[in-house]
């Protein structure tokens, strides 16, 4: 996984991180792949962090191909590697275009079809790139999706920078994961 964290033996697991190690697995993940190896070794921080993730990933209200979407950005930008293999097949699947997000993870702005998915695509580009979002941006993102949902994308940007954060400082890849979307 990475040599820069203790190798994590559930064998010798603290009750802490057994319940956080239950809890994700029981979960709609169902898997510890991402950062959660890394977190384990804070269990306080990695039981707070699956949970908001559960939420950011699964309950933003937006459907399924905005977040993901979303998270392609998050990765793109961070150029995470193992967040980008994780989640580029399930954007796919959820109806993302391979063309779409090719550019995303080269760092150009696609010709969207969708206008749903050029809204989301701006308001997290424009985050990420000057640390707001203009009145124009967040007025249509508003209009579109509602204060909650637009809340809601803000926490789910924000948990997968700290996600992509964590895979690249710990050097964390994907299981099973051979080729690196990124350039190191």
């Amino acid at each position: 996984m990475t040599d820069r964290l203790p190798h994590f033996d559930p064998a010798t697991a603290t009750p802490e991180q057994l319940s956080v190690l239950d809890e994700i697995l029981a979960g709609p993940r169902g898997n510890l792949d991402g950062p959660f190896l890394g977190w384990i070794h804070s269990p306080e921080l990695a039981q707070h962090a699956q949970r908001l993730g559960a939420f950011c990933r699964y309950e933003t209200g937006l459907p399924l191909r905005l977040s993901e979407l979303a998270i392609l950005v998050t990765a793109a930008r961070w150029r995470a590697q193992a967040e980008w293999h994780i989640h580029y097949p399930i954007a796919l699947r959820a109806g993302l275009t391979q063309a779409d997000a090719e550019a995303i993870r080269a760092g150009r702005r696609p010709d969207f079809a969708d206008t749903d998915n050029a809204l989301v695509y701006d308001f997290a580009s424009e985050l990420y790139e000057t640390q707001r979002v203009s009145d124009a941006t967040y007025a249509k993102a508003v209009e579109r999706f509602g204060h909650q949902v637009v809340i809601n994308l803000v926490g789910l940007l924000g948990y997968y920078a700290l996600v992509a954060m964590t895979l690249n400082v710990f050097g964390m890849r994907a299981a099973g994961q051979e080729s690196l979307p990124f350039p190191e």
